[in-house]
């Protein structure tokens, strides 16, 4: 009967994370290709891929999350580059995965200094299940801008997908050593405690400080968190879905 109401539970989610970003094909792209320079994300979305359950395959991406960030003074980014970066966003918001591949693919080869275009090979290659290849654009991303949130945050995503449980607690730890208010990657780093590292204390006490920086509140977490403090030891069958 337990398990059966957890999974009533994680339908719930999919539900409301598919009203979030509109259609599975569909993601959106992170919107500045220049490194950052330190200060939290501008705007964030939360979306993100189907539920999953612990153990399983993981399931396709629906959405990730779009940033926008302010270029430093000494990089330079001609007018085509920008168009042609333009251009793949656009592709990769109407769907056009494919598309939208070559195009920030061309990019990330012509300008390999700039994190933006391997950050969306990234979340392509890990929507497309290419997890190998996208925890290598990813890794990219954040080494060409480490003081992104944003980016730590979908690497975290893509660790935990891959089962490289202790490389995501380290990238969600990362984005909120840069943003301490970054709620996405607390979220993340509570579902990863709950379900994956068997913290049930610190998943509790991260869901808290989630819920905290929700002005609105979130019932599907609050739900989550009386579960939690219910729950008897026993396997968990079904998971929490990430915030990206």
């Amino acid at each position: 009967m337990r398990s059966v109401d957890l999974f009533a539970r994680a339908l719930a989610l999919a539900a409301l994370l598919a009203g979030v970003a509109g259609c599975s094909s569909v993601m959106e792209p992170i919107t500045s290709m220049m490194p950052s320079t330190g200060s939290a994300p501008a705007t964030t979305t939360a979306a993100g891929s189907a539920p999953r359950t612990a153990g399983a395959a993981a399931a396709p991406a629906a959405a990730a999350s779009a940033v926008v960030t302010s270029a430093p003074a000494d990089v330079a980014v001609s007018p085509e580059s920008q168009r042609a970066f333009d251009d793949a966003a656009r592709a990769l918001r109407a769907g056009q995965a494919a598309d939208a591949e070559r195009r920030f693919r061309s990019l990330a080869q012509a300008h390999p200094e700039l994190p933006g275009p391997h950050a969306n090979l990234g979340l392509i290659q890990r929507q497309a299940g290419k997890l190998p290849e996208a925890v290598v654009a990813l890794e990219t991303a954040v080494k060409l801008s480490p003081r992104q949130p944003v980016y730590w945050n979908q690497l975290g995503v893509t660790y935990r997908q891959a089962g490289e449980f202790a490389k995501a607690r380290a990238a969600y730890e990362k984005a909120l050593a840069l943003d301490p208010g970054y709620s996405a990657a607390v979220l993340n780093l509570g579902i990863l405690h709950d379900l994956y590292l068997n913290d049930g204390a610190r998943a509790l006490d991260l869901y808290g400080r989630y819920l905290l920086l929700q002005p609105s509140g979130d019932a599907t977490v609050t739900k989550w968190v009386a579960d939690l403090k219910n729950r008897k030891a026993a396997p968990i069958t079904v998971s929490r879905k990430e915030k990206e």
